[in-house]
């Protein structure tokens, strides 16, 4: 199912106790709750530079700048200035370093059910994500899957995007024999789905991909919204820009801070990272959505990027695949079957209203 929402999150407005803030703590949280100045250094997963994805989590550590008046200081580092990306869930929760940023779907050799946290293939769109995250029981698993496999950390949601591009390819694509032995950058779990149709999957940071396809380690690639990729320059190499974002709907990312860290927070503090973290979910989501259309009309113009949408039989290809995948998945790990069901349950439900309330 897809249907075209337009999400509405309400960000709590919070009063500030008149309390005199304490010395700022140079080597991370003061060890009081009561403490009313923190500064939390923070390992990023993409550079802040990257367009909409890294630009959003400088966008978070300014609004709690001003929602805490200051006594709040989110110290954003760049990505590897403290810790390769892939290391940063390790280095939270150990407390290597206070907090991280990224998505969770990139925890996936960890944990098997981490990229449901991220994307779903075929859904849910936005709002019936965070419909799931904040008034079912998304956000208990999601904290859950984390504690249960041992992670010393605390999960927000911070930021969210609307559905990506399935992919940039150097020729088109007309049948599934022409996925065969293709050698493609493909995240999550759409990833898996690409795999079982014969494609050659890797993973790669957003910086490593365009020196993969213009070195031919790589002949395809997805990564993630039109303006995003242009920005990375996809179309200097690869022409073949597809649709529908199958694979992702929506994505969402993270927020992770060591929970020795969050406890240490006063409840006010806690408040206001929660809520600042919400109201970035809106923020992000209809930044994206606002500029995409210019972002594909200047592909096409500009830079000579020819647009197809993915005939029906692919489409009931991937479905049917990725209906595949998920049981194979459930059937491995029963924390991911866990999550799935209760998922599964939730958008059974919601498409009594989902398919009746909207346009179509």
């Amino acid at each position: 199912m897809r249907y075209s929402l337009i999400p509405i999150i309400a960000a709590a407005s919070l009063i500030i106790t008149g309390c005199s803030p304490s010395s700022e703590q140079s080597a991370g949280v003061a060890s009081s709750p009561a403490a009313r100045k923190v500064k939390i250094e923070l390992a990023s997963y993409l550079p802040a530079t990257t367009h909409i994805v890294g630009e959003h989590i400088m966008h978070i550590s300014e609004e709690l700048d001003k929602v805490s008046g200051g006594n709040i200081d989110l110290e954003v580092f760049d990505a590897g200035a403290l810790v390769g990306p892939l290391e940063i869930l390790d280095a939270v929760s150990d407390g290597k370093v206070d907090a991280g940023y990224g998505s969770s779907g990139f925890w996936m050799g960890k944990i098997p059910s981490a990229p449901i946290f991220t994307a779903v293939p075929f859904g849910p769109s936005p709002t019936e994500f965070v419909a799931w995250l904040y008034h079912g029981n998304g956000m208990d698993l999601y904290q859950e899957m984390y504690d249960q496999a041992g992670f010393n950390v605390k999960v927000l949601v911070c930021g969210m995007i609307p559905p990506e591009t399935s992919g940039w390819f150097a020729k088109e694509i007309n049948g599934p024999e022409d996925l065969k032995n293709l050698k493609m950058r493909f995240f999550g779990l759409g990833g898996l789905v690409m795999g079982k149709l014969g494609v050659s999957v890797s993973v790669l940071p957003g910086a490593e991909i365009f020196p993969a396809l213009e070195k031919g380690v790589i002949d395809a690639t997805e990564y993630a919204l039109p303006s995003v990729d242009a920005n990375q320059g996809f179309h200097k190499v690869v022409k073949y820009n597809y649709f529908p974002g199958w694979h992702q709907q929506a994505t969402l990312f993270e927020l992770l801070i060591n929970k020795d860290v969050w406890e240490n927070l006063s409840e006010t503090q806690q408040a206001q990272i929660e809520s600042v973290s919400r109201a970035g979910i809106i923020d992000h989501l209809s930044y994206g959505d606002a500029i995409q259309a210019r972002a594909i009309k200047e592909n096409v113009e500009k830079h000579g990027v020819i647009v197809k949408d993915w005939s029906p039989e692919m489409l009931d290809l991937f479905r049917k695949t990725w209906e595949e995948v998920v049981q194979e998945q459930a059937a491995k790990d029963a924390f991911f079957k866990k999550v799935w069901d209760d998922l599964s349950a939730f958008r059974a439900e919601y498409a009594t209203w989902g398919e009746r309330g909207y346009l179509k």
